[in-house]
């Protein structure tokens, strides 16, 4: 019987692939920034639609996006320095485990902040 061969990923595609990740997420955290301050921008301006509790849950749900992605970047690199299959599974349950906690307690957090916010937008009177 032939002896298990263990499946190894080569150090010049784990370089490789790091180096993607890095460059996608410099170009991710440039396209956040941005988006961040024409939002910014947007809910500033004068206007009577975007009531400030809204603004609140606007610029959590934009946190927890960039939290959000950085965590699936930081997986991305993690996967590219894999050594093995075992590796790379183990890296893919614990953040699927580590995410799923993580959006519950967004989804929590964000409801909360939308209740706080829906009275604050009917007017006064």
């Amino acid at each position: 019987m032939p002896e298990k061969q263990d499946f190894q990923i080569p150090q010049e595609l784990r370089e490789f692939a790091e180096k993607n990740v890095e460059q996608a997420r410099v170009a991710y955290g440039q396209l956040m920034e941005f988006m961040t301050q024409a939002v910014r921008a947007w809910s500033t301006a004068p206007s009577t639609v975007m009531a400030s509790g809204y603004k609140v849950v606007q610029e959590r749900a934009i946190q927890f996006a960039k939290k959000n992605a950085d965590a699936g970047f930081t997986l991305a690199s993690e996967l590219a320095k894999a050594k093995d299959l075992q590796d790379i599974l183990r890296l893919q349950s614990n953040f699927a485990q580590t995410q799923m906690q993580s959006y519950a307690r967004q989804a929590q957090e964000l409801g909360g902040l939308m209740a706080e916010a829906m009275p604050s937008s009917k007017p006064k009177g």
